[in-house]
């Protein structure tokens, strides 16, 4: 069985072997790295890079997303609302289903092989310039993670960009990604995740994620905050730091909110109050009543990213084009139908439990096993007693 993924580089062309031979040499060289899923509390390494490169993180606006769950979701349905605006995107979120280059995209689309490595060819030098810097001072080299971050900024200014929708990599405070300029900053739905890393306090990791929450620079707009759905002891911390960053908060449920769902072939259609009116009749080709929320979110981000509010609405017909254009691979996505698969990157206690609250499938009925692949951790105990729920067997 072969999953194909749903993405193609924005040539549209097969990469050649010597490409692909060039791509595996990258990421082998990236692998060397400490992994992504450490964290640091320093941004020296990433700042200093990227001073080396001229800033390119600053030559475009941002808007930044940082969350537990639906991250990836909402930052390319933010990125087809941009596009259908007519405004060109760059996007880089992590971790990949199948090929590194789905990290940084363009238009839409992943970067090609030989787009990947001729930018990663072309900061690799300042790179090992920081490295040498940074262990000179008794400190690591770059982490694998910091360099992508400044792959995607380097590949977004050399495009160039309108917009850049750029997805945290964990927590937020101290990721690689927050050197941004964000006028938006997303928040999405907080839970326990990464313990190991972020502590087991539900309010601590909420502060971490509320670190992507800037004071807007000197003559410019105040930074807008969009924040979904939260625990009320979650909702405490994030506007807590909206107050201290002088931030405009805009709320699921408040300020926006999901007015009705209905389930349609191939996904819902929604109704959705945003910060400038209502937009009825949104098809969006995704499953769950969790991207119904998703979709709303991004919405009211875009909104905030142009301004719109007080009863100015978005054009109404571009949302609409916006949303059928979304694309969530890995989450519900139907690979085969004889017999019926499904695959969904669900990994945490409430991923399971939004996964669970789809399940089965509107258009699908009969017997189901489940397949759950994770470390033997409290986390992943919890989230295969949610899945298990919903299906006949579990392995």
């Amino acid at each position: 069985m072969s999953f194909e993924s749903t993405d193609r580089p924005s040539t549209g062309m097969a990469p050649t072997p010597d490409e692909i031979a060039s791509l595996l040499q990258v990421e082998h060289l990236l692998d060397q790295r400490w992994p992504e899923t450490r964290i640091e509390p320093s941004l020296t390494r990433i700042s200093a890079l990227l001073d080396l490169l001229g800033s390119p993180q600053l030559s475009y606006p941002s808007i930044h997303i940082a969350g537990t769950n639906g991250k990836t979701s909402v930052a390319r349905m933010v990125d087809a609302l941009v596009t259908a605006l007519h405004q060109r995107t760059g996007r880089t979120t992590s971790p990949h289903l199948q090929s590194v280059v789905e990290r940084i995209s363009i238009d839409g689309k992943p970067i090609s092989p030989a787009q990947y490595v001729a930018t990663y060819r072309e900061i690799e030098p300042f790179v090992q310039m920081i490295d040498e810097q940074s262990q000179n001072a008794g400190g690591p080299a770059m982490s694998k993670f910091e360099v992508l971050t400044a792959m995607a900024f380097a590949a977004f200014a050399d495009a160039p960009v309108d917009v850049a929708v750029v997805e945290v990599g964990m927590g937020g405070r101290w990721d690689a990604t927050n050197v941004i300029n964000a006028p938006v900053a997303v928040i999405t739905p907080i839970s326990k995740d990464h313990v190991d890393y972020l502590g087991d306090d539900i309010a601590g990791i909420a502060g971490e994620k509320a670190g992507i929450i800037h004071q807007a620079a000197e003559g410019s707009p105040d930074t807008v905050a969009v924040i979904a759905r939260q625990r009320p002891e979650v909702m405490e911390v994030l506007l807590g730091q909206a107050v201290r960053a002088d931030a405009a908060v805009a709320r699921e449920e408040s300020e926006f909110a999901v007015l009705g769902r209905q389930v349609a072939v191939g996904g819902q259609v929604l109704q959705l109050q945003g910060l400038g009116g209502v937009y009825s009749d949104i098809y969006l080709p995704l499953h769950g009543e969790h991207q119904a929320h998703n979709a709303v979110v991004a919405l009211a981000a875009v909104e905030a990213f142009f301004g719109a509010g007080a009863q100015r609405q978005l054009d109404v017909e571009a949302v609409r084009a916006g949303f059928a254009a979304a694309t969530s691979p890995g989450r519900l996505e139907r690979m085969r139908s004889a017999p019926t698969v499904f695959i969904d990157a669900a990994h945490n206690p409430a991923g399971a439990a939004a996964l669970a609250g789809r399940w089965p499938p509107s258009s699908t009925s009969g017997r189901w096993s489940g397949w759950s692949v994770c470390w033997p951790t409290r986390t992943s105990t919890a989230f295969c007693k949610r899945w298990s729920r919903c299906s006949t067997r579990l392995w």
